[in-house]
């Protein structure tokens, strides 16, 4: 993965071409979804930041446009989850899909040989040229579904 510095550097070039300070509060939430893997809400993040740093002084809102900017410079990508929002995570590592539970929200990482080369075969048989992609599967975690039993 890349380092932190560089991810840095980015963040600052991305920052300055969209005529915004690189500030603080931005490289708190740059810094948090580096260092911790997972899928998080905005809510999530901005708690987390001000439990750690309870002297810094950053709003949800400072969080929201943030994270909307990763995204769109292709530094984080997320899930959607409908009315219930987005989580978020760093977009820097390899390829995966997810499983997701609609009880808990437990989200599980996968990655399948076999799904991707089928997508492939899919996107050439129509003769699309596939530049990305994004797998979400839908239904009860193991745990959830013992405790519905």
């Amino acid at each position: 993965m890349i380092s932190y510095n560089l991810l840095l550097e980015k963040f600052q070039t991305i920052l300055k071409e969209n005529g915004l300070k690189f500030t603080k509060q931005r490289e708190l939430i740059l810094k948090f979804l580096y260092k911790n893997d997972g899928h998080f809400t905005p809510e999530d993040i901005y708690t987390m930041i001000k439990k750690k740093n309870p002297d810094i002084n950053i709003g949800i809102a400072t969080v929201y446009r943030t994270l909307s900017l990763l995204e769109n410079s292709e530094i984080v990508s997320s899930i959607s989850f409908g009315a219930q929002g987005k989580k978020y995570e760093l977009g820097l590592k390899k390829h995966h899909d997810h499983l997701i539970c609609t009880k808990c929200g437990k989200i599980i990482e996968f990655y399948d040989e076999e799904i991707e080369h089928r997508q492939e075969e899919i996107a050439k048989k129509f003769n699309f040229k596939m530049n990305d992609h994004t797998m979400k599967i839908v239904g009860l975690c193991e745990e959830c579904q013992e405790n519905s039993n």
